[in-house]
């Protein structure tokens, strides 16, 4: 612990924002008239008192005094080094300032009581361990400044007191620190308050290295890397100039690219200010890539590029009718758009209003009746370049128009995309399957699709990532769509709508012997003298082992077909050539999988009890008959009201409440036992309980279906119907007509039920449909029931199903 001695008076020697410890030794300049009047009052005092000028070394800080000071001994006076006059001064230990005191000379002199700070031995253990680190530390700080001298004489000091206070000389310690170290009077305390002084310096001085070093690391590689591109550019003009070419022609000059291309004003304009910012950007900079990659992309489109198109009307219908059987709706809207366009080009109407004759069509129907194929037929056709943008599953509008190109990886959108790739600017562009279009938090692409297909507006459109005007006009849109109530209304509204409702039987059989079947016979490795289908089995296959609008499955039917003859051919258990026949299918590729109902046994057929009806309805994958149910419940178990099943939609329940209420108000004239309707339940069961069934049509069939268990009549089982109900029994018009009629013509129904006001329909179906229909137009609930239903036998009605 440190003691304090006996009082001194000695003269005061400021020190102005600098303080000195115990052990060091500094020169002042005596031209301060304040060091000057200390050292000579000082000098006065000794004459009298054995011993060198003693004065009190005191840190002034903004003009006030520290409370402790250093007793000083003026070693010498004399001249400094810059010939001013000055004193050497010795720091030699702690005083304690007390009042102020006389003295000679014109200094101030104050009392003060030295302090004792002498340790006593043996060191502590903790002591010796900090005396280490200290030096450790202070030899690790003077080896990086290369004072290696001073390195012994630190290692050299023993004593703990003298250690703390050589800090005093560490030019990196503040004021505000070496008066902490000053006023700490406890050595042990001080020892460890310059020691973490020390080690927090020498960790600042670790971390400012680090950046340095980082820092210059960066310099240096981007020198490095300038050098290397003037290196560079000084080969490749030594190069051009062996090879004869003139300065300023390589591949990346794009100024020279840009005046070079044919590209329209407005986009030329917008191509040479971007060329400006690149010559001015920086080669590192981030900007530079984004122009660069810009101006590559504008440079790669077709924007002078057009095909002609083949204006031989009678080649395009004949190209047409030699890739797709039937859909004559989709040939004459493609030979009408093609008729004009001859018109037009004759008349110089090419443009009119800065707009060209482009088309946008929609193909909506079920899958595989070839909506996708067909737009490859239409780009052949018309001679131009085809190009598909696959839509299902698109959720991000960017991907329709293009992402700021400020963003990493930016790209223009997939219609910018496709023109690109065709090469030319009208093309024909199929939108493959827009119902699939999803919409989330990242935008809706179905909206962003509403100036790519709007005829009045796609002449000036826009990507995010061109930033520059896109002439549309000319592109001939085909959308493809499975379900036409997925597209918004917006979307639709600005497409031309095209049914394609599915292919007769007939048509089967041609796309099967002419496109199909050469197709499958290609991947099976056969030739088309090695193996043949004939007709039968290719109706069979069509009739009865697929239903369906489309062909897939039966192309998938065909293509097992050949591969089990080639594999039996390879066994050694089939000769080839070989015809596959009707009676081939059963071993060939097992049973059929749809046998029509007239086809089975009476007692087999779905309508052999009272209270089935078949309808007709419309799905995803085209038409399709659908079976109704009813029963009625035991009265003994009091279950009264109206049971619907089969996961039936809002719409086809209310349908259900129509068709009841009807007869029991009405059932009486039908001479109908309506009173089971008032006192038993009534179940009405739609099978295929797990497909969601929704819509008005089936309302005529529920009332056929109920009247059937109420009378005890059976429906008849070539009987199919459609129609909606109303309370009065009037049957109200529906939609899909073209599609359940070709639906019952697959299931081997000949009769055919539909609402009066529907007739005009029946002019999409094909004739040779109709041929092998017997179509009924009904206006009343009344009519459905005299042609559905067959008279009773033997003047008894069947026993009514009840309901377990």
């Amino acid at each position: 612990m440190a003691a304090e001695s006996t009082p001194l008076a000695l003269p005061v020697l400021p020190l102005d924002d600098e303080v000195v410890l115990p052990g060091m030794v500094v020169p002042l300049d005596l031209s301060d008239s304040e060091v000057r009047a200390a050292v000579e009052a000082a000098q006065a005092a000794a004459r009298d008192e054995p011993g060198k000028p003693k004065v009190l070394l005191v840190p002034r800080v903004d003009g006030t005094y520290a409370g402790t000071g250093v007793l000083g001994t003026v070693e010498q006076v004399g001249r400094l080094a810059d010939g001013d006059p000055g004193a050497l001064i010795r720091g030699r230990g702690r005083v304690r300032i007390g009042a102020g005191t006389t003295g000679p000379g014109a200094a101030l002199w104050v009392e003060g009581t030295r302090i004792d700070e002498t340790v006593p031995e043996p060191l502590p253990g903790h002591v010796t361990e900090l005396v280490k680190e200290y030096k450790a530390l202070a030899t690790a700080w003077l080896r990086k400044r290369g004072a290696w001298q001073v390195v012994d004489r630190v290692q050299a000091i023993d004593d703990v007191s003298a250690l703390a206070d050589n800090s005093g000389y560490s030019p990196f310690l503040t004021t505000e620190q070496k008066t902490a170290l000053l006023e700490t009077t406890d050595p042990v305390a001080r020892l460890k308050l310059a020691t973490q002084q020390l080690r927090d310096h020498l960790a600042e001085q670790d971390v400012a290295e680090t950046i340095a070093k980082d820092v210059q690391e960066g310099v240096d590689k981007q020198q490095r890397e300038f050098l290397l591109r003037r290196q560079l550019e000084a080969v490749r003009k030594e190069l051009r100039e062996l090879n004869g070419e003139k300065d300023g022609e390589e591949s990346d000059d794009y100024r020279a690219r840009v005046e070079a291309a044919d590209l329209p004003e407005k986009v030329r304009e917008a191509a040479l200010k971007e060329v400006d910012k690149l010559e001015r950007s920086s080669d590192q900079s981030p900007e530079g890539s984004w122009i660069r990659t810009w101006l590559d992309t504008v440079l790669e489109m077709p924007w002078s590029e057009r095909t002609e198109d083949a204006y031989d009307i009678q080649g395009a219908q004949a190209v047409l009718d030699a890739e797709h059987a039937g859909l004559e709706d989709v040939k004459e809207r493609i030979t009408e758009y093609l008729a004009v366009r001859k018109r037009r080009n004759d008349r110089g109407l090419g443009v009119v209003g800065g707009r060209r004759g482009g088309a946008v069509l929609a193909l909506v129907g079920p899958p595989g009746v070839g909506k996708t194929s067909l737009g490859e037929s239409v780009a052949h056709a018309m001679g131009r370049k085809f190009v598909r943008v696959a839509l299902g599953g698109v959720r991000d509008e960017a991907e329709i128009r293009g992402h700021r190109r400020t963003y990493v990886g930016a790209l223009p959108g997939r219609i910018v995309r496709a023109i690109k790739e065709a090469g030319s600017m009208n093309p024909v562009v199929l939108l493959d399957e827009i119902d699939k279009v999803g919409s989330d938090f990242r935008g809706d692409p179905a909206a962003a699709l509403l100036e790519v297909l709007d005829p009045a507006q796609n002449h000036t459109f826009r990507d995010h990532y061109l930033e520059v005007e896109l002439d549309l006009s000319d592109v001939v849109f085909l959308a493809t769509a499975n379900v036409l109530e997925a597209i918004p209304e917006a979307l639709l509204d600005r497409m031309e709508l095209v049914r394609l409702d599915g292919y007769t039987e007939d048509e089967k059989v041609v796309i099967a012997r002419d496109h199909l079947l050469p197709r499958q016979l290609e991947r099976a490795g056969l030739d088309g003298d090695e193996v043949t289908i004939d007709e039968g089995a290719l109706r069979k296959l069509a009739g009865e082992y697929t239903r369906e609008a489309g062909v897939r499955t039966l192309e998938r039917s065909i293509a097992r077909l050949l591969r089990k003859v080639a594999a039996r051919h390879e066994l050694g258990e089939q000769e080839l050539p070989f015809t596959v026949t009707e009676g081939d299918l059963r071993d060939l590729i097992g049973r059929p999988h749809h046998v029509p109902e007239s086809a089975q046994e009476p007692a087999e057929r779905r309508t052999a009890v009272p209270g089935v009806a078949t309808g007709l309805a419309v799905t995803g994958a085209g038409g399709d008959v659908l079976y109704v149910e009813a029963s009625l419940a035991d009265p003994e178990t009091g279950a009264a009201g109206l049971t619907l099943t089969g996961q039936l939609g809002d719409v086809m329940k209310e349908s259900a409440q129509i068709a009841l209420s009807f007869l029991r108000s009405h059932g009486a004239e039908m001479e109908l036992p309506v009173g089971d309707l008032k006192d038993r339940g009534v179940h009405i069961h739609f099978p295929a309980g797990a497909v969601p069934k929704d819509g008005p049509s089936a309302g005529i069939t529920m009332t056929t279906a109920l009247a059937s268990l109420l009378s005890g009549r059976l429906v008849r089982t070539d009987v199919a119907m459609t129609g909606e109900v109303s309370l009065t029994g009037r049957v109200l018009p529906i939609g899909g007509v073209k599609q359940k009629l070709l639906a019952a013509h697959r299931a081997g129904v000949t009769t055919v039920i539909i609402p009066k006001r529907n007739e005009p329909d029946l002019d999409d179906v094909p004739a040779e449909v109709l041929e092998k229909l017997d179509v009924h137009a009904v206006t009343d609930v009344r009519q459905v029931l005299e042609l559905a239903l067959s008279p009773a036998t033997n003047g008894a009605a069947p026993e009514v199903p009840v309901a377990a």
